[in-house]
């Protein structure tokens, strides 16, 4: 996987890695290997936005363990700032003051953090000739269950092809903390948070259905598993262009 991402780096003319550390097992993952391909060209970012502590110290022990530097950009600000913004401007709007008046819903205000980690992992990478490197898995790839243009928004994916249980085996193979290990798996957008308890299954039966087939999960998950892949399409799909029928290009 190293030699791979290090071919990744050299095919886009780069000089390194950014890797966004959430305090999880999939950042630290990705950033060592990152750290296995490029040495010292790697950068890892931390961004809490009213985010756990825990959150963050969990990142700062996965560079410490892997003498890897870090910057630390506190979102909170910027996050409320924006959402503050956007409130103002839809109050101000034509009838949009009854609108304006209900908040918004927690989800389309949870996703705003991973937009703004987009934004700046790509101004951290930007400034150095670095790709960013995502740290989504092909359990959750498969399902959607990532923002789109936020931490789906990225150069490369290491982990794209790998099940949880996979990321965890790498994960003791490359000697991330065993505290992180065991963290339950959460994508931090509100405190309480989990990946299991917002998707409503356990990512063990989601790798049985991904390796196994439907038939190896029950009816209930199986079923809610096809309805998030189906409507989860869009993520893992260019943006559909418009072809016009029988047009020539309008040459100068």
């Amino acid at each position: 996987m190293a030699a791979w991402l290090r071919q990744q780096v050299e095919a886009a003319n780069a000089k390194g890695i950014v890797v966004g550390l959430s305090g999880g097992v999939d950042s630290a993952v990705v950033a060592r290997v990152a750290q296995l391909a490029m040495g010292d060209a790697v950068l890892g970012v931390i961004m809490p936005a009213h985010s756990d502590p825990r959150d963050e110290q969990d990142a700062r022990l996965v560079a410490e363990r892997f003498k890897l530097p870090v910057v630390a950009v506190d979102l909170s600000a910027a996050y409320d700032d924006l959402l503050g913004i956007i409130e103002q401007a839809l109050a101000n709007q034509p009838g949009g003051g009854a609108a304006a008046a209900a908040p918004p819903p927690q989800l389309a205000r949870a996703n705003v953090k991973p937009r703004l980690r987009m934004a700046t992992l790509y101004a951290v990478a930007n400034r150095f000739s670095y790709i960013v490197a995502g740290t989504g898995n092909r359990s959750e790839i498969a399902i959607g269950y990532y923002t789109k243009y936020g931490d789906g928004g990225v150069d490369v994916l290491p982990l794209g092809a790998l099940v949880k249980s996979e990321v965890y085996a790498l994960a003791r193979e490359l000697d991330v903390p065993s505290g992180i290990v065991a963290k339950e798996p959460s994508a931090g957008l509100w405190r309480g948070q989990t990946d299991e308890g917002e998707m409503g299954f356990t990512y063990a039966e989601l790798e049985h259905y991904l390796c196994k087939g439907p038939a190896a999960v029950a009816p209930a998950v199986a079923s809610k598993i096809d309805s998030l892949v189906r409507a989860s399409e869009h993520k893992r799909l260019m943006p559909p262009v418009f072809e016009p029928v029988q047009r020539e290009c309008a040459l100068g």
